[in-house]
């Protein structure tokens, strides 16, 4: 019976035959430009210039980290919010534009809070120039310290001076300024077209231009439908619920919770120009906005952070039934 043996010279055939592809591999592992085999010129001349590149776009601040370093830095820079000392909302007051908590009955996943109404400049282009290309977008923000991004200065439509009291059915502008204030972009809207429409609900877009037109003017409206007439012309409360819509098409603005973009900031709400009603002909809470002034304690930048008082407080209340049946 023959059986299948390897002779000694056939052995170390293979023994070498594996050592040679051992050290292939290993070769292949270790060789680089340092070991100046092949083409090693070329490659320490490429190590060269791509480390020149990098330098020299450090020096001139080009670098994408540097670049979002300084985007973030320019938008979410602290300000400080108009006080109102009569209750009511002037012309040339900064204020915050809030949408407050609400469920959202029409899908499971949404964003809860109050959310903000903030600038949201498009990432890749932001990061090709130091400055904001117009038209900017915006999203709903669920945050509550005023910054940059989410700070409004209300300008009248009609050339009324500033500090004149802000009307209902008033046509006034919603203005930022773009880290300086030497330039200003408004609030603005149109048509929906089919190049021009919101990302995620196909609906009439919301933007900010610096261009000064018909296309920037807004009104506020009561929400209450049945007292909308009789507060016409009445003052603006700060810090209560109103109905912001465009002039031009008529839309509301509105919130959309439920549909979420992606921005350098994070996950944040759909803004659109869009009149959302209920089955009786009212305004839902998609469309209601608070404007939001500044609070004259230190401890709370706006007049959301301040406690209700006992009169509002409906815990509050509830205690004090319970004490009373007691």
């Amino acid at each position: 019976m023959v059986t299948g043996t390897l002779t000694q010279p056939a052995c170390r055939e293979a023994s070498s035959g594996l050592t040679e592809t051992g050290d292939r591999r290993m070769a292949q592992n270790l060789y680089g430009p340092g070991v100046r085999m092949g083409n090693w010129n070329e490659d320490v001349y490429l190590e060269e210039e791509l480390m020149k590149d990098f330098l020299e776009k450090r020096d001139k601040g080009e670098l994408l980290i540097q670049r979002n370093r300084r985007l973030k830095e320019k938008l979410l820079r602290p300000m400080q919010l108009s006080i109102s000392e009569d209750g009511y909302v002037h012309s040339g007051d900064k204020v915050m534009l809030m949408n407050l908590d609400h469920p959202e009955t029409e899908a499971d996943l949404f964003l809860r809070g109050d959310l903000s109404l903030c600038l949201t400049p498009d990432e890749i282009r932001a990061y090709l120039t130091d400055e904001f290309e117009v038209p900017c977008g915006l999203s709903a923000a669920p945050t509550k310290i005023p910054v940059g991004r989410n700070t409004f200065i209300i300008l009248s439509a009609d050339g009324e001076a500033s500090g004149q009291v802000l009307r209902y059915g008033q046509s006034f502008r919603l203005g930022m300024t773009e880290g300086s204030e030497d330039k200003m972009l408004y609030l603005s809207s149109d048509h929906r077209t089919l190049l021009r429409s919101s990302k995620r609900s196909w609906l009439q877009e919301v933007y900010l231009t610096d261009e000064v037109s018909y296309l920037n003017c807004w009104q506020a409206a009561f929400p209450d439908p049945q007292l909308r007439l009789e507060y016409e012309g009445f003052p603006i409360l700060a810090n209560a619920r109103v109905l912001i819509s465009h002039c031009h098409t008529g839309r509301g603005l509105a919130v959309h919770r439920h549909l979420l973009l992606r921005t350098c900031f994070g996950k944040e709400a759909e803004v659109a120009a869009h009149t959302y009603l209920d089955s009786y002909r009212v305004e839902r809470p998609r469309n209601h906005w608070v404007l939001v002034t500044g609070s004259p304690r230190k401890a709370s930048p706006t007049m959301l952070d301040l406690p209700k008082p006992p009169a509002e407080d409906t815990c509050a209340l509830e205690q004090a039934a319970h004490l009373g049946a007691q």
